[in-house]
């Protein structure tokens, strides 16, 4: 009889490893075919696919007991899509003479809440302490080129010295070992 949810990320809470491999494998496939409908590139998608992962285990403590799970989930995966799209999606302005106004204020970002600043520094926070203790220093620096610094997989390949595939398969080791945390 497979645990229910609730039980399971009550363990993963608790710092049981297993337990989020078990969350994993219950979603992987559902969130893969959500990310795969909203996203066209295979590479993006599944780079999307193992952020949301990070979101889901990095904010595990804001879910609600009393909301399903499932739906958590989906609202964490949608948000993370989005955010995709936003970085992604940079509004162009003609420099030519137009008639129409501009509302250029339209785009600019809020500063975060202290409650949304101090829970993206814990986040951090616990992310960095999870890459410090559980990946190789390769792998740390392939993690930070890529997902700090924005680094293509093929610019780090070629300045490392290495195939693609091995640059994939290192990033694809370093967040699963992140998740796993």
């Amino acid at each position: 009889m497979q645990a229910s949810d609730e039980m399971v990320i009550q363990r993963v809470i608790d710092g049981d490893r297993e337990a989020f491999n078990e969350i994993y494998e219950r979603y992987f496939p559902r969130v893969m075919g959500f990310v795969r409908k909203r996203i066209d590139n295979g590479a993006d998608v599944e780079e999307t696919v193992q952020e949301v992962f990070i979101n889901i285990f990095s904010s595990l403590d804001s879910y609600r007991v009393e909301a399903p799970f499932a739906a958590w989930v989906f609202g964490v995966s949608r948000r993370t899509v989005a955010s995709r799209f936003k970085r992604k999606n940079h509004k162009m302005i003609s420099l030519e003479g137009s008639e129409e106004p501009v509302d250029v204020g339209a785009n600019v970002r809020r500063e975060p809440t202290p409650l949304e600043y101090y829970e993206r520094n814990e986040r951090a926070k616990r992310l960095d302490d999870a890459a410090h203790q559980d990946l190789t220093p390769e792998q740390q620096r392939l993690f930070e080129l890529h997902h700090l610094r924005h680094r293509p997989i093929q610019e780090i390949a070629q300045q490392l010295h290495k195939s693609e595939d091995a640059v994939k398969s290192h990033l694809y080791r370093a967040r699963r070992l992140l998740l796993a945390r």
